[in-house]
């Protein structure tokens, strides 16, 4: 094994500060064959996961808190209330629903492993169990010291290289990778539905109580009734149009087969794109179905990577770029 280049390819900054060091001349990926995402596999796809970063954890306190706070202003200010009975379990049913779809999204992007590389794993001996082809080249990142497959990039919240990372969300409190981004998509479209949903109930709440006495709309005073209701029409209007954008930027990604950071970083086109309703299979777990909606229902048809995957122990290397040697 011949390591031509050392150290000449920053995996965070790109191929384009590589070539400004010290005269180096850097490998041209284009005579090489990198090495896919289907012989490096995650090490514990099904295993809990969770990170443990102060900001993180604080945004996803905040975002539960939230829709408990929406919770109670829908029940016990405009349903509970309302002399319809017929409208208030309607609505009160319907906005549940959505609320308990939402957080269990949520609680599946964060806790679903994004679609981590076993850190560490840049060792002499593993390279050489991948029984790479000569003239393919890995790459190690200088960070977590794991062997990077094709399309992976380190996060350094997480502190470890993501397959297909889109970006880090602190709302989750995760990034959104390779396993999880159904289920960011899903928080999304259900956080947006649910702030439509309040905002709509809002508007009706507040006519009913300018044709009707204030004292009869809410168990609360008119002035804490106002105020509340407005907290929520701020809140409902804010999310509604943020969560909103981030779903329609997530399914554009999704069907041009292109990550947020890969177009930041500009490296479009460096691999095989498949058709969009493909990439729609693929990121929600097969055939269009009502599982495609449900965040308890799993991504059958991902090529799920093999559990315990068990790492050749040695000592880490300390090339970035390694070559198979041609025979």
């Amino acid at each position: 094994m011949k390591s031509p280049v050392h150290r000449c390819r920053d995996v965070e900054h790109g191929r384009g500060l590589a070539g400004a060091g010290s005269g180096t001349t850097c490998i041209q990926t284009e005579q090489r064959i990198p090495i896919s995402k289907d012989v490096i596999t995650s090490s514990s796809a099904s295993a809990m996961w969770f990170i443990r970063d102060a900001c993180g954890i604080v945004c996803a306190v905040i975002t539960w808190m939230l829709v408990f706070y929406a919770e109670f202003v829908v029940l016990f200010v405009m349903l509970l209330p309302s002399k319809n009975l017929t409208y208030s379990i309607v609505n009160g049913t319907l906005f549940n629903i959505l609320a308990f779809l939402a957080l269990a999204s949520h609680l599946r992007a964060m806790c679903t492993d994004p679609g981590a590389v076993p850190k560490g794993n840049a060792t002499k001996e593993y390279i050489e169990s991948l029984q790479l082809k000569p003239g393919q080249v890995v790459y190690k990142c200088p960070k977590c010291c794991s062997i990077k497959p094709d399309r992976a990039h380190h996060c350094s919240v997480c502190k470890r290289c993501i397959r297909k990372m889109d970006h880090h969300c602190p709302w989750v409190n995760n990034c959104v990778g390779e396993n999880n981004q159904k289920y960011f998509v899903l928080f999304t479209m259900y956080i947006a539905l649910v702030s439509l949903h309040c905002l709509v109930m809002v508007v009706f709440h507040f006519l009913n109580c300018f044709e009707d006495d204030w004292t009869k709309c809410s168990t609360f005073s008119p002035p804490a009734t106002v105020i509340l209701l407005i907290l929520l029409c701020f809140e409902g209007l804010l999310f509604l149009i943020f969560t909103s954008v981030m779903f329609g930027t997530q399914v554009h990604s999704i069907c041009t087969d292109e990550t947020g950071i890969e177009r930041l970083k500009g490296e479009t086109g460096k691999w095989g794109k498949v058709p969009c309703w493909e990439a729609m299979q693929m990121a929600f777990g097969g055939p269009f179905s009502l599982s495609w909606c449900s965040p308890f229902a799993g991504l059958s048809c991902k090529t799920t990577p093999a559990e315990h995957v068990t790492v050749p122990q040695g000592e880490i290397i300390e090339e970035d770029v390694i070559e198979i040697p041609l025979d």
